[in-house]
């Protein structure tokens, strides 16, 4: 049974810690960039040389060997590239990669701005990177962030990120038969649990 609203505190930043907030959005602004730039020369058949830099890839693909023929298919394989970006897409190295920077995300920037008062109406989960769809969602919603809170993409870029990505993706994660709704909703008394997913056809 869930604990009543009033239990809960909804978030405050306090004045004091708002440079701190800056600090964060600044670093993870950079940080997107970095990853962009990143992906820019997986994708690109003759990457630039910069020097001094030595950025290890986040969204990558399973590698081939190198001595495999450059007329195989692993070798085409090579030479594409990544074909996704998004999380669930990615080889379990890649992915853990990606969560952890993704954890870094919501953790600082997401939760202490938006994340408001946790209830039986708007539940969360602790364990949100054990349910499949809180991730994919999280992560599709940062994506969104990084390339919306760009420069490039003009002063409209973040009204636009809260409007068509932020409130629908809060309302499908925080509704009360979302992914979180089989978790408790007290701070005091967390609890986790996956809800039942349909069985795929034929099993």
């Amino acid at each position: 049974m869930s604990e009543p609203a009033h239990d809960s505190e909804p978030v405050r930043i306090p004045d004091h810690n708002l440079d701190d907030l800056v600090a964060t959005v600044t670093e993870l602004v950079t940080e997107s960039r970095k990853q962009g730039e990143t992906l820019a020369r997986l994708t690109d058949e003759h990457p630039p040389q910069h020097d001094g830099e030595d950025a290890e890839p986040v969204h990558t693909e399973r590698t081939t060997p190198a001595s495999a023929p450059e007329g195989s298919d692993a070798a085409a394989t090579r030479a594409e590239g990544p074909s996704s970006i998004f999380i669930l897409a990615l080889d379990d190295k890649a992915y853990a990669e990606e969560l952890a920077t993704l954890t870094t995300w919501v953790h600082h920037l997401l939760l202490p701005v938006y994340g408001r008062e946790i209830t039986t109406g708007r539940p969360w989960c602790q364990q949100w990177q054990e349910h499949p769809e809180a991730v994919a969602r999280l992560h599709a919603l940062w994506l969104a962030w990084q390339q919306l809170t760009d420069v490039n993409a003009g002063l409209a870029g973040p009204s636009t990120w809260h409007r068509d990505h932020l409130d629908p993706a809060l309302l499908q994660l925080r509704t009360p038969d979302g992914p979180f709704g089989a978790c408790t909703t007290s701070p005091a008394r967390p609890n986790h649990r996956l809800l039942a997913s349909p069985e795929p056809a034929g099993v």
